[in-house]
């Protein structure tokens, strides 16, 4: 019989873990929307959406400390009872992801053929991958004030209304993309270009609605708006140890990526390109599912501790990753059961469909083993451990790019591929995470500031 205490432990994780789920759900549906829809062009396009959606995920992904430590210093704020101090620091964050936000717009669409052109892939597919990335670009800053926003309202334990926008913004991009890539009456449409366009477009739409609501609290509570030099290079300080921890997930990613260019050439470069592009995306909603269990370890956490209380953050960190294990048992088997089915929403090419199946078993196994990863990093980043996070990341990285790249050359095949990146990478995090969970050094008490 559950206990009272886990009861209430159940009903904590569950308030905001429930609403994130569906808001987490709903936004990688931007990448699924892509995929199902360029998929039908042809499988050239499908592999540039692939090289393009490496490039621009790893820009935007190296930010978002803007949201994981927000929240855990909104929540660390919120817990000791200072609302307009949490906020003040969410303001902070935003004009810092603001300032990045242009920073990388610029540098992006000027340096979009090198970056596609560091995959190696054929010019049919760097043609249809630079056209959609210059464009993608454009979203850039709308995606960090979305990433920025949504990690105030996490703090503030306020996961629902990320999640209205989230669905709002993912109907609309939708609605869009089918609309610019395809047609209306005897307009033809844009191709691949209608699928950027229509994605940053929504962005922007989504970046407003958040922005709104954000601001309206910080009015309401007397916090400051406008930009605070001290304020924003502080948030840029506390964020290193993150970046280095989300470059180090990225390079990962992008080293498997690699791996699948240089194990074929010509046609079945293609294919496995376009397969792995589809088994990432399914990947990536699948551990947007897993995460809402972090995005709630990481608010909790913040709180309990910015509160004082490590005997409460220690508890329902044992609580949280009995929910990873039976989430990633439960996503495992839905996938694996569904991998036969899933090819022919996205892709027409029979070969993609074959080679999409293995792989999608393969990514399967590994559900148990992400759904522990991926609560234990919540709960360190919601206790601001980021530089045990980036120092583990780095090891990660070192165990698993020798190991892939090793396998792609001796010509392993894409599912030998995926096999090394479940059990290195994913295998590799797990041991680590696992080790400093069961200490006590993450476990500091306090409003802590955003300068390290």
């Amino acid at each position: 019989m559950r206990r009272p205490e886990d009861a209430a432990l159940d009903r904590d994780i569950l308030r905001l873990a429930f609403p994130a789920f569906l808001a987490l759900v709903a936004e990688p549906m931007f990448l699924l929307a892509d995929a199902a829809v360029v998929g039908h062009l042809g499988t050239p396009e499908l592999a540039g959406l692939g090289v393009a959606g490496a490039v621009l995920q790893t820009a935007v992904g190296l930010c978002v400390f803007l949201a994981y430590g927000t929240t855990a210093a909104v929540a660390r704020h919120l817990g000791a009872g200072d609302t307009r101090g949490a906020l003040t620091q969410g303001i902070d964050g935003v004009w810092l992801a603001v300032l990045i936000g242009v920073l990388v717009t610029v540098a992006g669409v000027a340096l979009t053929e090198p970056l596609v052109g560091l995959f190696g892939p054929s010019p049919a597919v760097t043609e249809h991958a630079v056209t959609y990335l210059r464009i993608a670009f454009l979203g850039t800053t709308p995606l960090l004030v979305m990433l920025a926003t949504t990690g105030v309202l996490r703090g503030l334990q306020d996961t629902r209304t990320p999640l209205v926008v989230a669905v709002a913004g993912n109907l609309l991009n939708v609605v869009l993309n089918v609309t610019l890539v395809y047609g209306v009456g005897s307009w033809g449409g844009l191709g691949l270009a209608g699928s950027a366009i229509g994605s940053v477009l929504a962005q922007v739409a989504s970046a407003v609605a958040l922005l709104a609501v954000v601001v309206r609290g910080a009015r309401r509570e007397g916090a400051r708006l406008a930009p605070d030099v001290r304020g924003i290079r502080a948030a840029g300080r506390a964020g290193v140890a993150l970046v280095v921890r989300t470059l180090t997930l990225r390079a990962a990613l992008l080293v498997t990526t690699y791996a699948v260019t240089i194990g074929a050439t010509g046609r079945d470069q293609e294919i496995d390109l376009a397969t792995h592009q589809l088994a990432l995306t399914l990947w990536t909603f699948l551990a947007f599912v897993l995460d809402a269990i972090a995005i709630a370890a990481q608010a909790i956490t913040g709180r309990h501790l910015g509160a004082g209380d490590a005997a409460a953050a220690r508890a329902v960190t044992d609580r949280m990753v009995r929910w990873g294990i039976v989430s990633g048992i439960v996503t495992g088997l839905l996938l694996a059961a569904a991998s036969p089915l899933l090819g022919p929403l996205f892709t027409a090419d029979a070969a993609v469909r074959d080679l999409l199946v293995p792989v999608l078993v393969v990514a399967a196994l590994a559900q148990p083993i992400a759904g522990v990863v991926f609560v234990l990093d919540g709960v360190l980043i919601g206790a601001g451990d980021g530089l045990y996070l980036a120092r583990a990341g780095l090891l990660v990285l070192l165990l698993h790019a020798p190991a892939v790249l090793a396998v792609a050359l001796l010509g392993g095949g894409l599912v030998v591929v995926w096999v090394v990146f479940g059990v290195v990478f994913m295998g590799a995090r797990l041991v680590v995470l696992v080790h400093r969970a069961r200490g006590d050094a993450w476990l500091v008490t306090g409003v802590r500031s955003l300068t390290p």
